[in-house]
Formats: C-alpha cells, structure tokens, sequence
C-alpha cells in the first residue's frame, strides 16, 4: 500500500515570549471552493497569518479554510473546527466528508463546519523536500526491519531525506510548522470567524492537535471531541512504537474474518490465517511477487486494518500473492495517489513530526529498539521502532513542543477503540491522564482507526453527539459494550 499513513512547554507559555497576536483579517471572504474539493454548501476561503507567530508582522503564509454553515440560525452555538488527522492531511474537504459519514442533522444545525489545510498542506503555503517517486512511496511509518543491516540501510535513506528537506525551496519554513504553531493558526481561525470559542473535532493526529489548543488556550475551547487518540507528546518516538502493539491487538479480527471465508485459501482457523501472515511476510521478504516485498506486504496489511469494509480487499490482495497473481484492483487502485500530492504528504508530514518532539540521533538507539520490539510485537514492532528522518534533521523548532496538562475546564471528550491498530488504547489512556479531570473518555469495544461515525458503535457515536449539540458528557469515563455488526 503505497501511500502516506497516514502521527515541552507547560500551559503558560510567558516563557516562549510570543508576542500578542494582534488582529486577525477582518473576516473571511467566502467563495466558491475549488472543483476536487467541492461540495453543496461548502464554502472556501484563504487567511494569512505569520509563518513565525513570534512576530506578527513579519512573513505571512496563507491557509486555506472551509465552511459548512448551519442554516438554522435559532440552534447554531457557534463553530466546530475539524481535523481528521496526518500530520499532512488535507482537511479543506473535511467538513463535507464528514456529510457523506453520516454527521447527524442536529450537529449541522448546531455550528458551522470547519476545515483547514494545516500550514505546509494542499492548498495552504505547501512545503516539500523534493522527494523522488521511490521516496514518496516509502510513506510515512518507516519499513519493517528485519534485521540489523536494514535499520542501517534505512538511516542513510533517512539521513538523505533529512538533507533534501533542508535543501529544499520551502527550508525556510522548517522551524515554523509543528503543532504548536498550526494550533496557534486555529486560534487565528477563530479570531476571524469573529467567534470567542470554538469547539473542535479531531481525529489521530487531530487529537494531539486539540490537546495542544486546548492547553495552550484553555478558555478558548467551547467543547473538544478527540477521537482516536496519540500519546499526549503526539506521533513522537513512543507513539510510533505503538505501531506494534495495534497490529497485535487489532489483526485477530482480520484472522477471524478470513478463517470464516474459507474462499481466500488462507486458513480455516484464525491460527491458520496468523500463521499464514508470517509464512507470506518471510517469502515476500526472500522474493518480491507482482511488485510487493515482505515491507510492503506488512504496511498493506498493517493500513487495512483502520476498517473494517477493507478486510474482503486485504483477503484478496493476500490470496493474489500467495498464488502468484495481480493484486486485486481495489488494491491497485489504493496505489495510485498522484506522486505530487503524496509528496506534500510526506514532506509536510516530517516538518511537523520531527519538529513536535525530541528525536534520537543516535543509529544505536534504533538498532537496540528495533531488535527488542521485533520480539516483543513480531508481526509489525520492527517498523514503528525504526529510525526515521527527524533523528537528521536540521533545524530546531521555532517554539519548544507543548505539554498537554490538566489546567482549563472540563470540556474535553476523549472517544476511543480498544482494538485500533494505530493509536491503541494504551496511548489514548496516557492522554487521558495527561488530560485530568478536564477530560472524560468514551471506550467502544470495537476494532478500526476511528470511532465517531466511521465505527458502527451507537452508543459511542450517541455519547459524542449528545456532548456536541447539549454538552452532555459521562460523568465518569464511559465503556459500551461491543454491538452486533
């Protein structure tokens, strides 16, 4: 699956010395947005703000923002920003495809719907670091190592990326993209809908960017939905190395899938079909079939475990190799990102990743990690834990990474799977310690990459939509219980 998987300062921030943030543009001018985002009512518009939100009147990049406006003025509360995830994600669609997902009428009546390209994305200032096709498709979770030589090989494939990002035309802009300073831009989003708060609705990486905001601004958030969530130091070293324990925590529902469809030929038990990964991850890695080695083989699998709806697909891709045959074509089609787009993803991907956290420069400290995690989550632990290019990189942030602390108001739900293969539950409950008493969490024994809408669960989705539109919240964290399909 060839394509970009797509993730310390305390509350008081006196110390970073930023300056007031001055006044936004008078508003926004809303038009017609461009044809591949498009969709009924959604509106476009673009806002400057600094690149370097130390200084307000210095450099300005621009963002691209959308709109679904509620048309029942008698019940909108105000607006709801979303994020689904990356970081480098386009989310200037978003707001419309959370329509197509099934976001209920009460909540569309309740807010204005907004996206954004993050800075450094899509139609936002984009950054790049020139990476050749080859590079593009490694994406964005590092290759499955199997054994020392290829954490070492990597390296020096991420030291050239490294080098290529600081080379490139947009090098200017890596200090200036990280969290903290696309959750500074949200604020500036606010202060131009002429709004005092803002609620919020984000998911994966979008979760840390909420517990950024809401830490960094803590009386400016109305009410905050954080669906699937990272570590509280966002996609860093420990989030990444979760990676493993979501494959082995999420794939028996795939092995249970493919035992009871005997037409795949991959096992007739979920023991069967686990065996099966490992006997096709070992001969891909020996001899490549119909282009995929035993790396892309893992990340294919490990991507198409964020659904359900994709396991038929993953059966099938894993019968066509196992028999010497063409990929089948939804999963050709899953290939076939346009190698410009994808290129943005990576690159603004790695500004924000290696700027928001602290990275290992040492190739010792991989090559230890690699080898302990290989044992302790063998189906998928030897990619998370290896190296990537953030321990090269070449510029310090503009603004040290955020804390998510517990200092602001009882406004955040947290809304979490406990079989989600890449924020498993063991990160989601460390943000919610994090979080404190400001946050409460809602827990669906479910398995996928994503909660509100996108799982079936009613009484999770019920619980988040009840919080958006009355400000209800659990009293106490909240499990449901797992519901027919």
């Amino acid at each position: 699956m060839r394509r970009a998987l797509t993730i310390v300062v305390t509350a008081a921030t006196a110390a970073v010395m930023l300056a007031p943030p001055g006044l936004a543009q008078n508003g926004l001018k809303w038009g017609e947005c461009p044809a591949d985002v498009a969709k009924p009512g959604l509106q476009c518009a673009t806002l400057d703000v600094p690149l370097d939100h130390r200084n307000p009147d210095g450099e300005q990049i621009r963002l691209a923002v959308s709109r679904l406006a509620s048309k029942n003025p008698d019940k909108r509360r105000g607006v709801l920003l979303t994020n689904p995830g990356g970081p480098g994600g386009s989310g200037l669609d978003f707001p419309g495809g959370l329509v197509d997902l099934g976001l209920p009428q009460s909540v569309l009546d309740g807010y204005d719907i907004i996206g954004f390209d993050p800075r450094g994305v899509g139609r936002s200032t984009p950054v790049t670091c020139d990476l050749t096709t080859e590079q593009q498709y490694r994406g964005n979770i590092p290759p499955y190592a199997r054994d020392a030589a290829d954490v070492v090989t990597h390296a020096r494939n991420s030291k050239t990326v490294a080098e290529q990002c600081a080379g490139s035309e947009t090098a200017n802009m890596l200090p200036y993209v990280s969290t903290a300073a696309i959750a500074r831009d949200m604020d500036r989003i606010r202060e131009a809908l002429h709004e005092d708060k803002l609620s919020f609705l984000g998911y994966s990486y979008g979760t840390h960017l909420g517990a950024v905001y809401t830490t960094l601004f803590p009386d400016r958030g109305d009410r905050i939905v954080l669906d699937s969530n990272l570590v509280p130091g966002g996609l860093d070293r420990t989030g990444s190395r979760l990676f493993g324990k979501g494959m082995e925590i999420r794939f028996p529902d795939f092995a249970e899938f493919a035992a009871a469809r005997p037409e795949y030929g991959l096992g007739t038990t979920p023991e069967a079909v686990t065996a099966k990964y490992f006997d096709l991850a070992g001969r891909l890695d020996k001899a490549p079939v119909q282009g995929y080695d035993g790396a892309l083989f893992r990340i294919a699998t490990f991507g198409s475990l964020y659904r359900d709806s994709r396991m038929p697909g993953l059966a099938e891709l894993w019968h066509a190799l196992d028999t010497d045959q063409p990929p089948p074509p939804a999963a050709a089609a899953d290939l076939a990102d346009a190698p410009q787009s994808l290129e943005n993803k990576v690159a603004s991907h790695l500004y924000a990743v290696c700027n928001d956290s602290r990275w290992p420069k040492s190739v010792g400290t991989y090559l230890h990690d690699v080898s302990v995690d290989r044992k302790r989550y063998p189906m998928y632990g030897a990619a998370g834990a290896n190296i990537r290019p953030c321990a090269f990189w070449q510029s310090e942030p503009a603004e040290p990474p955020v804390r998510v602390g517990d200092k602001g108001p009882s406004n955040v739900l947290l809304a979490q799977n406990t079989r989600d293969p890449a924020t498993p539950l063991a990160g989601a409950e460390q943000m919610r310690r994090a979080l404190g008493d400001r946050a409460r969490m809602v827990t669906a024994d479910q398995g996928g990459h994503g909660v509100y809408l996108i799982g079936a669960n009613k009484c999770a989705n019920d619980t988040v939509t009840a919080f958006l539109t009355t400000g209800e919240r659990p009293k106490d964290d909240r499990t449901c219980v797992a519901e027919p399909a």
